[in-house]
């Protein structure tokens, strides 16, 4: 062998070692590759993760601001609510106080209405002196203002024990007969003075009245009202028909008085003839009042000398 094939033989490598070299250089690059597609593999599933934090965050800030817009809704929903409670109880308030306000003047209403129908009452019984025109304006009193429609008036007779009819509705005239002032509802009215007033409910009649009202003046009874049936859309008695029942009461008798003295004169001027010589004999005393008075007098006279003496 010569110099020059011993110096390539040491040179060159020996085949199973460059065998060798491939393959390390072969596993490397393919451990290379695998590593980087490894890698590859986790950027992507780390970018995949981190779009996915980003999904998450875009809707967790998403749905923190609809928290918001939802707390700040059901705030102003709240607020509302507050809002309609409040209204709701000034217009349960209002309401009250609207139908106060109502009941109120439906209660003034009445009472204008009751004062009127008093002064009618009043000024129709005062108006006139004709005796019919008295008559009738009673009649039309119980009739139109309190309702009646079966009556009967009544005034004191001749002998002081019966009562004669002078006025009725609803009940036939021919039929009726001068009643007793000593017995029955009529005769209790007649000696208490006092009106007796039934419940409408109860079904009157000539014998028993619904009610009977006393005429007085000066102190006595000089007829009644005797009330035998209202009318159908009357069911129960008004606080201004009682009003009523006692206007009748002090005044029809004093109406019925002065006109029946009316029908006696002659005239107006005749009425008022010596109207003035009456206030004068009446202001002045009478003699058993001067008598009384010059007896007191002495009396006194008297008690002063005995108070007098040592």
């Amino acid at each position: 062998m010569t110099a020059r094939n011993r110096k390539r033989q040491v040179s060159e490598p020996p085949a199973d070692l460059h065998a060798e070299r491939e393959t390390f250089v072969r596993n490397f690059l393919h451990k290379g590759v695998e590593l980087t597609e490894d890698l590859i593999r986790e950027n992507q599933a780390l970018e995949a993760g981190v779009r996915k934090l980003e999904d998450d965050n875009s809707r967790l800030r998403a749905q923190l601001a609809s928290n918001d817009a939802i707390r700040e809704l059901m705030g102003t929903i709240e607020a509302l609510e507050r809002e309609r409670k409040s209204l709701l109880t000034r217009s349960d308030t209002l309401e009250k106080a609207f139908h106060q306000n109502e009941a109120r003047q439906h209660s003034i209403e009445q009472e204008l209405n009751d004062l009127a129908s008093l002064y009618v009452a009043s000024f129709q019984l005062g108006g006139t002196l004709s005796l019919r025109g008295v008559v009738r304006h009673i009649c039309e009193l119980l009739e139109q203002l309190v309702g009646a429609q079966s009556f009967v008036v009544y005034v004191l007779g001749a002998d002081a024990t019966s009562a004669l009819p002078i006025g009725w509705r609803g009940v036939d005239g021919s039929q009726l007969a001068p009643v007793s002032t000593e017995e029955g509802a009529i005769g209790d009215v007649w000696l208490t003075g006092v009106a007796r007033v039934l419940d409408p409910v109860t079904r009157g009649d000539s014998q028993a009245p619904l009610a009977v009202l006393p005429l007085t003046f000066d102190g006595g009874t000089v007829g009644v009202i005797a009330v035998n049936k209202l009318l159908p859309h009357k069911q129960a008695w008004a606080p201004v028909d009682h009003e009523l029942f006692k206007l009748l009461s002090a005044h029809g008798a004093t109406a019925l008085i002065a006109a029946n003295l009316y029908e006696r004169e002659d005239g107006v001027r005749s009425a008022l003839q010596d109207v003035s010589q009456h206030l004068d004999e009446t202001l002045q005393p009478s003699a058993e009042a001067k008598r009384a008075e010059t007896v007191l007098a002495d009396t006194r006279l008297a008690e002063t000398k005995v108070g007098s003496e040592p």
